[in-house]
């Protein structure tokens, strides 16, 4: 009975934490949270997820989560970075090539690498 139970919880949790990459909104709109997905890219001070908001397999906006990076680089990347995925197709396991930011290389490089984990998430799980 106690494996059953344990092996009933653990799915449960695996089915929790699937949900927690992704959900869809009502209007069509797919979500992925990286902040387990990509738990291991790090930016110049630690992780730097994002949340990849994608409908009809374009990127409608990519919103910065919490990060340890510092405000200053985090507000360039959003600027000058992030903003030119709105509008952008993608396709199955290709990602846009937007430039990143200089003067926040670590963070624009390891944003890239949360929307690229983002997208082939989307692509496997929709």
């Amino acid at each position: 009975m106690k494996k059953v139970l344990i092996a009933l919880l653990l799915m449960c949790g695996l089915t929790a934490q699937a949900d927690d990459v992704m959900k869809k909104e009502k209007d069509g709109t797919y979500i992925v949270n990286t902040t387990t997905l990509a738990q291991d890219v790090e930016g110049y001070n630690g992780p730097t997820p994002v949340e990849v908001y994608i409908k009809k397999n374009k990127i409608v906006k990519v919103v910065p989560l919490k990060t340890l990076d510092g405000p200053k680089y985090v507000a360039k990347v959003k600027k000058g970075m992030l903003t030119k995925y709105e509008g952008v197709k993608v396709k199955k396991g290709a990602v846009p090539e937007v430039d990143g930011v200089t003067g926040a290389t670590f963070t624009s490089d390891a944003m890239k690498e949360n929307i690229r984990r983002a997208i082939d998430y989307y692509f496997k799980h929709k």
